[in-house]
């Protein structure tokens, strides 16, 4: 596996419960700025297998973009779960974006 796979992987799986994070944030955060549809490849292919919280990834503009019948509505009912709230089918980024601290 690729260091940049790796470093996707590693960051999915720190997005603390409740919180979500945007394909375009993880690909900058992993050392590639344009690279989020490689994150949404790889969440396809590798979330399963590495048991990923793949569901707290959404876009950028706070809306799932897998269509409902293919996982889209099975995204948003792990992130009600979770307590995110939705609006008119968006995330409040403002209150659910993941902000990671130096720290975490």
């Amino acid at each position: 596996m690729q260091d940049t796979s790796r470093r996707i992987i590693e960051l999915v799986r720190r997005i603390p419960r409740g919180r979500v994070a945007a394909y375009g944030q993880i690909a900058v955060m992993a050392g590639m700025p344009n690279g989020a549809r490689q994150v949404a490849r790889l969440l396809h292919a590798c979330s399963r297998p590495h048991r990923l919280p793949w569901h707290r990834v959404i876009n950028a503009s706070g809306g799932i973009s897998l269509p409902a019948a293919s996982g889209g509505a099975l995204q948003r009912a792990l992130l009600e779960k979770e307590g995110v709230v939705f609006l008119r089918g968006k995330v409040n980024l403002r209150r659910y974006a993941w902000r990671p601290t130096l720290a975490e």
